[in-house]
């Protein structure tokens, strides 16, 4: 007799929801192809063995214990946060075959048109010419461009060549700027089949208009971009930050912008939300984004198809192919946290 049992996925996507993160239709499907057992995610033990002993997947990255994951049928955890948790053993899960995968991904592309938007705005003075203009203190014509520039046919620089980091290269593509890229984790062949020029870090921060930092936060780059950092790059050069404000010392950046030396933007900060009276509020020369520039709706949406898609692969006894898994020579590195916004 056929087995038509549903197969048992435990949902604890936190601190996303199922509704934010699957359509209508992909949630329908969900529910049609799995037993979905909704979970405390700080007391997965607590489900008791005959819910653990079926689980096939998790959705999310709850913290979980090596007895916890004593787990027969688990096939993969699906991180929905973004970034890699260091909440788990991870060794355990690498020598069951146990996928740990991440959607991560799907911020690449909008979080790339916000660093274009960032870079663009710097350039070209957008804001302040705004502001400005809405004061009645607007400069026409040439008299408001005398700090402007152009980014085709200038200098960029990126720290980091992930997803987020190609996206933003396919985006500039069309400006016929120079690009150089500094990511010790890539081989330079990779880099230049991308189009760019493999640099050293201080090739990027010495020779560039425009520095994208798109790097991940690891145990090895926690504040690296400090004080002499921002005294190396070109005096007026725009210092963008997209990916996590770990890898800088936000005291120097602020030091830096409010020196003159540099104009910034950032979309991410030290802690979040800020202060009301952080200095980075009313810092002039600083563009600010309130950790937003991934967080649409529809971008939310593509992680429960990419969750669907390869939840079907695994059932089929496919590796999954759309999320991005967790490779065990690189993830003891990681040192992400759990963030309120994307």
């Amino acid at each position: 007799m056929m087995n038509t049992e549903r197969p048992l996925a435990i949902s604890a996507p936190e601190p996303r929801t199922l509704d934010l993160i699957f359509s209508d239709k992909a949630r329908a499907e969900l529910h049609t192809k799995y037993e979905i057992v909704e979970a405390d995610p700080e007391n997965i033990a607590g489900l008791g063995d005959e819910i653990l002993g079926r689980a096939r997947y998790i959705i999310g990255q709850p913290p979980l214990s090596a007895e916890t994951l004593a787990m027969p049928a688990l096939r993969s955890i699906l991180n929905v946060e973004s970034n890699l948790l260091n909440n788990m053993p991870y060794e355990v899960l690498f020598q069951r075959g146990i996928h740990v995968v991440t959607t991560g991904q799907v911020f690449a592309e909008p979080v790339a048109e916000m660093g274009l938007g960032f870079a663009l705005a710097l350039a070209r003075g957008i804001v302040d010419a705004d502001v400005a203009f809405r004061e009645g203190n607007e400069l026409w014509g040439g008299e408001g461009n005398a700090s402007a520039r152009l980014i085709a046919g200038s200098e960029i620089g990126i720290v980091g060549f992930g997803d987020l980091g190609r996206a933003l290269r396919r985006l500039l593509s069309g400006f016929r700027a120079r690009i150089r890229v500094f990511d010790p984790w890539l081989p330079q062949s990779i880099l230049e089949e991308n189009g760019v020029e493999p640099a050293s870090l201080d090739d990027v921060l010495t020779k560039s208009d425009f520095i994208f930092v798109v790097a991940a936060v690891t145990s090895e780059n926690r504040g690296f971009l400090g004080a002499e950092s921002f005294a190396s790059m070109r005096k007026g050069a725009a210092f963008i930050l997209l990916s996590r404000a770990d890898v800088v010392d936000f005291n120097a950046l602020i030091a830096a912008v409010s020196s003159g030396h540099i104009v910034a933007a950032s979309d991410v900060y030290p802690e979040e939300p800020l202060p009301p009276n952080h200095p980075v509020r009313s810092l002039k020369g600083f563009i600010r984004s309130a950790h937003r520039a991934g967080a649409l709706d529809s971008v939310f949406k593509k992680m429960g198809d990419m969750v669907l898609e390869d939840m079907d692969l695994m059932d089929r006894g496919l590796p999954p192919m759309r999320c991005k898994r967790a490779e065990r020579e690189t993830v003891s590195r990681m040192r992400s946290k759990p963030v309120a916004v994307n």
